[in-house]
């Protein structure tokens, strides 16, 4: 069996032929991603999304636009510009993920999956922040570890691209990959990575049987249900449902479920402990006459049901 061969059997692509779109940093996962999709028989074209924002981007954007060409692969470039200043990450990112096609395949690893099981951990993230990524279409490669994806690429003779913001330790992922994933490996005398992979991936499992058996609470927006009746709910079908409906869509296009803290003060409200709650946002959950509302100023916010 060769290298190739290996690797796509714990990948999660589509049939040979399949038309798709990857994203293409040109970087070893991006680069380790492109190599498998071809020798999966994928029908191709390659996305790359240059944000202008550090030494060696439009470099990076040459050698994924002379690679595809070498090689016979479609293209398609995509400039964007953000501005300096906070919350750069979320802005580029969003900027990335409108640039992007739908559906666009990214090179996310087992290795990127447990560090963003860790960071979601450390925020204080339920069941929904522990399974991430899990499942998705557009993440073939969570089977695949990063050293193994990287000595593939390596030995495919490809030079990938390295981007230096990936050493810099002052970021809270390169942290966890660079010195707390090691902590770790020291405590458990093993590599967790696998382990932990392995236990979202039951984790999802049971999520999914869950999203099941409430799945017509979902259809229950906010003002629906009478508070008599809720208050009669197991207190995890309750609690998943609030948080469910107090999700926010923030600033740069990402959504977040509400913190711990906000659901316990929802459940206040719920069970008449108080008539109203602040939530971040400016929002505000108040009950009336047995019903939930959720307000901002002096006007009520239409309900995620």
């Amino acid at each position: 069996m060769s290298d190739a061969d290996a690797l796509l059997a714990i990948c999660t692509f589509p049939e040979p032929g399949s038309v798709v779109d990857l994203a293409v940093s040109g970087g070893p996962d991006s680069m380790g991603l492109l190599l498998l999709a071809h020798a999966r028989g994928l029908s191709l074209t390659v996305h790359h999304v240059n944000h202008h924002a550090r030494v060696g981007a439009d470099e990076d954007a040459d050698f994924v636009a002379n690679y595809a060409r070498d090689h016979e692969v479609a293209f398609v470039g995509h400039d964007v510009y953000v501005e300096p200043g906070p919350n750069f990450e979320a802005r580029a990112r969003q900027a990335r993920r409108r640039a992007l096609p739908a559906g666009a395949l990214t090179g996310h690893t087992m290795d990127d999956l447990v560090e963003t099981i860790v960071l979601n951990l450390l925020r204080g993230a339920g069941v929904d922040g522990l399974t991430p990524m899990i499942g998705e279409p557009t993440k073939p490669l969570l089977g695949v570890r990063r050293a193994a994806l990287h000595a593939f690429v390596r030995a495919c003779g490809v030079t990938a691209r390295h981007d230096a913001t990936n050493d810099d330790v002052q970021f809270r992922r390169n942290r966890v990959r660079h010195e707390l994933l090691g902590v770790m490996n020291d405590v458990a005398e093993r590599d967790v990575v696998p382990v932990v992979a392995r236990g979202a991936a039951m984790m999802h499992e049971e999520r999914r049987w869950l999203d099941a058996l409430t799945e017509i609470d979902a259809t229950r927006a906010l003002s629906d249900v009478d508070c008599r009746e809720l208050v009669t709910w197991p207190l995890a079908r309750l609690r998943r449902w609030l948080r469910a409906q107090l999700a926010a869509d923030e600033a740069w296009g990402d959504r977040y479920a509400p913190s711990a803290d906000e659901v316990a003060r929802a459940l206040d409200v719920v069970f008449g402990r108080v008539t109203a709650t602040e939530l971040r946002g400016g929002r505000r959950l108040a009950r009336r006459a047995q019903h939930l509302r959720l307000e901002e100023g002096s006007t009520t916010l239409t309900s995620h049901g």
